[in-house]
């Protein structure tokens, strides 16, 4: 099976997608040209190009991919091909509208802007494979090929019939009968009970709230679906090229993929990542981005397929990087793991709908300052390739657990609060792990946990019985496992569990049959012993376990807020920032898990990865970090022992100087 390596050639990719349809041929030269200049050895093509390639069905135009093929081998500068079919052309939609999703209100998605394909649709499934196939016939065997890109970002939702055919394939085989379906979905309530399968439709809009368990049914049906389309072509392409690796990028925290189902069926697992710049806590949210990516890739490298050079396109107000942040998130993904840094675009537009978005070249053109950051990172990626490339993050002893079927069906309709934000509520667990300068993985519920010294759940609503009994065999044997509040609630089937949470659960933290469930408001805190409680509250009571933080005031007086019974720890709210930091900090000395650097400023991370330390300054101010031993710094050649200044968004990478 082909991996990273094989692509990367033991170095780091530098690059970005190029989208030189969108520019005279004369432009091609000068992009090489600077391409070379910056350092830049990879370039993505072709992710919109279907109708340029195909400009009308049948037809095939690829003198110019040919011609981009040869210009880039010439100059170095190696390619991941992508299928184009993320984008179909206009006639596939005027010719076939069956191959045009439809939303749960039964409209059609028009063509105009992009990915407007259904799933399902098996004559949009013939016109990709046929691309596809002509696509790995033609540069299978072309040397500037380094790595194939299915697709691009899938995110495509359909509720036609055809995919109502197709959901009700999938449901048979998940269920067999319609007797098992009818239990699963709970149809006894309101009257929902299905005679056949013909009767099922996927959940379309409704007169009032839709069946969560038929929504959660269909919110993993959907990630199958596309998978389907992305196995069908990495199957052709890995026919006609058994030895180059393939991809398709994630969106992070995207909710329509089960992504660690995807990341199994890739060589390469890659990721598209955009941190807010005005974010103060945007650093933590691409180390979180990372070490996520990084897991769903088996721990081994992996790949930024996107980042912005610049400002994006899509929030309400588009600020730029300032200078150095660029270069500052870039060597922290290669801190945390990444072996290849790329962004959208190489060439800013000039027309269409990402004409603001950010390219490695701006509308400033070579001498504006995001060219000239951007030839910094690659001279300085070119220089660590040696050192880095291959190599693993130190592992991490802690692990979050994440689980998508859990935030589908914790999302839903008629939940208790609509303020809890399950992606936020993770972020702000790994927020506390990350400023506690601790070391995280990500894992899912079922996996494997023996080799982690301690286990958090920020918040998982769904927990299958293997789930449970995973988590209960890793506190036996030694684990230490903290949960936050509403974990455990429900079944694979949004079932909820006798008592309000697994039996299992509660034996195993010590909770008693007393437990019920107090949301709180918008910017509404509860007092805790210590601390402030937030989003959430729960009137709880103890059976074994030890109380080691009670509610103060109020109705829930005395009750445990913080229960813990023996490696087991329960939190039945959010704890305010300083006080979930403070709070699995002290948990993970317990359990034997030091920082990474102790005594480090706030704002400073410090991240192994094989015999580097890298050093990443998040503040925009000069800071000093005490190093302990010597060391020569890799990009400058200093020796650094004692005291290292950084300057704002600065970063060191270090290696223990030999005496």
């Amino acid at each position: 099976m082909p991996s990273l390596d094989d692509a990367t050639r033991g170095r780091l990719l530098f690059g970005g997608d190029y989208n030189p349809e969108q520019w005279p041929e004369e432009t091609w030269h000068e992009d090489v040209r600077l391409m070379q200049e910056a350092g830049v050895n990879s370039v993505t093509l072709g992710v919109f190009s279907w109708a340029r390639i195909e400009p009308r069905p049948g037809a095939r135009d690829f003198g110019w991919l040919d011609r981009l093929m040869d210009l880039m081998h010439v100059h170095g500068i190696g390619v991941v091909l992508a299928t184009p079919t993320a984008s179909p052309p206009p006639w596939m939609g005027s010719r076939h509208p069956e191959t045009l999703p439809r939303d749960e209100n039964g409209q059609t998605v028009w063509w105009g802007s992009r990915q407007q394909f259904c799933a399902s649709s098996p004559t949009y499934r013939t016109y990709a494979a046929a691309i596809t196939e002509d696509l790995a016939q033609r540069y299978g065997a072309h040397p500037a090929l380094l790595m194939w890109h299915i697709n691009n970002e899938y995110c495509t939702h359909c509720w036609c019939d055809e995919t109502a055919r197709h959901f009700r394939r999938w449901l048979a085989a998940r269920h067999g009968t319609i007797e098992a379906l009818n239990e699963a979905w709970g149809t006894a309530f309101w009257s929902q009970r299905y005679d056949t399968w013909e009767e099922i439709i996927p959940p379309r809009r409704a007169q009032y709230m839709r069946n969560p368990a038929q929504t959660l049914d269909f919110k993993r049906f959907t990630s199958d679906a596309l998978m389907e389309c992305y196995t069908a072509e990495r199957d052709i392409v890995t026919r006609h090229t058994p030895l180059v690796p393939v991809t398709t990028n994630f969106m992070p925290f995207w909710t329509g993929q089960d992504a660690w189902v995807w990341a199994g069926e890739e060589d390469v697992v890659s990721v598209d990542v955009y941190p807010d710049p005005r974010d103060p806590l945007g650093g933590q949210y691409n180390a979180m981005i990372g070490d996520m990516t990084r897991s769903q890739a088996g721990g081994g490298p992996w790949m930024v397929m996107e980042q912005a050079a610049g400002p994006v396109n899509w929030r309400g107000v588009n600020h730029p990087k300032p200078r150095g942040l660029n270069r500052l998130l870039s060597l922290q993904s290669v801190a945390h793991g990444a072996d290849a840094i790329c962004y959208f675009q190489w060439r800013q537009s000039r027309q269409g709908s990402e004409k603001f978005h950010s390219g490695m070249v701006s509308h400033a053109g070579e001498r504006g300052r995001t060219f000239q950051e951007v030839k910094r990172i690659g001279a300085e990626l070119a220089a660590l390739s040696g050192e880095v490339a291959g190599t693993r993050q130190a592992t991490a002893d802690i692990a979050v657990l994440h689980d998508w079927a859990s935030w589908w069906a914790d999302q839903q309709d008629g939940r208790l609060s609509t303020e809890v934000d399950y992606p936020e509520i993770v972020r702000a667990w790994h927020r506390a792990l990350w400023e506690a300068h601790l070391a995280t993985a990500f894992a899912h519920p079922e996996h494997d946990l023996t080799g982690y010294r301690m286990v958090v759940v920020p918040h998982l609503y769904l927990l299958t019985d293997t789930a449970v009994d995973n988590l209960v065999r890793y506190v036996r044997g030694g684990g230490t496992l903290v949960s936050g509040f509403l974990t455990g609630v429900a079944d694979e089937d949004d079932r909820v569990r006798e008592g309000g949470m697994d039996a299992r659960l509660r034996a195993l933290f010590g909770i008693g049959t007393v437990h019920e469930w107090w949301p709180l408001d918008r910017g509404e805190t509860i007092t805790c012993d210590g601390f402030e409680g937030t989003l959430w509250s729960e009137e709880l009571s103890a059976d074994g376990g030890e109380v080691v933080a009670a509610y103060r005031g109020g109705e829930l007086e005395g009750l445990p807020a913080v229960l813990r019974s023996g490696r087991a720890w329960y939190l039945s709210t959010l704890p305010a920032p300083p006080a979930l930091r403070e709070l699995l900090a002290r948990v993970a000395g317990e359990a034997g898990v030091r920082p990474v650097l102790e005594g480090l400023p706030e704002g400073v991370e410090a991240v192994r990865r094989g015999a580097l330390l890298f050093v990443l300054n998040h503040r925009r101010g000069r800071v000093t970090v005490t190093v302990p031993g010597a060391f020569r710094e890799v990009l400058t050649g200093a020796a650094v022992e004692g005291p290292l200044v950084l300057e704002r968004y600065g970063v060191a990478v270090l290696r223990e100087a030999v005496r």
